[in-house]
Order: structure tokens, then C-alpha cells, then sequence
């Protein structure tokens, strides 16, 4: 009898665990009539939108470690089948350097990293963050298409 009670103990905790933990997964989206992307990761945030009002794609990464540095340059590296590397001097930090963000017109590299590659790492200074693009190519898919449609 005092397994049991035990296992279900440690189902309970388990179970708790797990939904107190946040969710990894990428989500496309629309608020509004600004399509969205995000991601979480235990120590960043990722959000891209496009707002077709501008038009205007943006990528925003939210350390929760660390604040970004000041540096001339960000980069992202996009590591896996369709490696890409890009780099602007086009950076803003914002939210005390804990958020990093760069806006364009297009995108289309950045799309292609996201959906087509296992991990980005994004670089400013001496400081690198690596975000794992597990499930990440159907929700960029998803992005995609609400940027190329009209929304109502």
C-alpha cells in the first residue's frame, strides 16, 4: 500500500512539474492584424511579427539570464541542412538591454534560417545565446502564409 501511495506522490509532483514549466513550443499567430511568431526557451524569448500596415517584419530576443551588451553588430547563425548568416549594424536594445530587436522589410533569410535549420544562435559582442529549432518549420510555415494574406 505504501508504494503505491508513493508512485501516485510522485505522479502528482511530477505531473506539477511539467505544467509549471514553460512551454517550448513555437507558435505562429495573429493580434490584431499583426502576424506573430513566438518561442520560448528557459532563457530567452523570441518574437517575430509582421505588421502589414508598415510593412514590417521584426525579430525581438528577450534574455532572461543576462542583458544583451552594447555592440556595433548583432548576428544570427543559422546551424544545420540550409546554414545562413546574417548580420546588421540595424539593432536596438530596449527594456533595460534585456531585449534586442531589428526591424525590416524583408525577412526572407530570417524565415529561411527558423524553418529550414536545427538551431540559430544569436550573437552580440561576447555573448551568444543558442535557440533550438525543434518544431519550429510549420509554425515559420504558418507565419508565412498570414504575412502573404490578406487578413481582414
Amino acid at each position: 500500500m505504501g508504494f503505491h501511495a508513493l508512485s501516485f506522490g510522485r505522479l502528482i509532483l511530477g505531473t506539477l512539474a511539467v505544467l509549471a514549466t514553460p512551454a517550448l513550443a513555437w507558435e505562429a499567430g495573429v493580434e490584431g492584424t499583426v502576424c506573430t511568431l513566438s518561442h520560448d526557451e528557459p532563457d530567452a524569448r523570441v518574437r517575430l511579427t509582421y505588421d502589414p500596415a508598415t510593412p514590417e517584419y521584426t525579430i525581438t530576443l528577450t534574455r532572461r539570464d543576462e542583458p544583451w551588451v552594447t555592440a556595433p553588430n548583432f548576428s544570427l547563425r543559422f546551424d544545420g541542412p540550409r546554414p545562413i548568416f546574417i548580420s546588421t549594424d540595424r539593432h536596438t536594445l530596449k527594456a533595460g538591454n534585456a531585449a534586442l530587436s531589428v526591424a525590416d522589410r524583408g525577412f526572407g533569410n530570417v524565415l529561411d534560417g527558423l524553418q529550414f535549420n536545427r538551431t540559430a544562435v544569436a550573437v552580440t559582442g561576447d555573448q551568444a545565446i543558442a535557440i533550438p529549432l525543434d518544431g519550429a518549420a510549420p509554425e515559420v510555415a504558418a507565419f508565412r502564409a498570414c504575412a502573404t494574406a490578406p487578413l481582414a
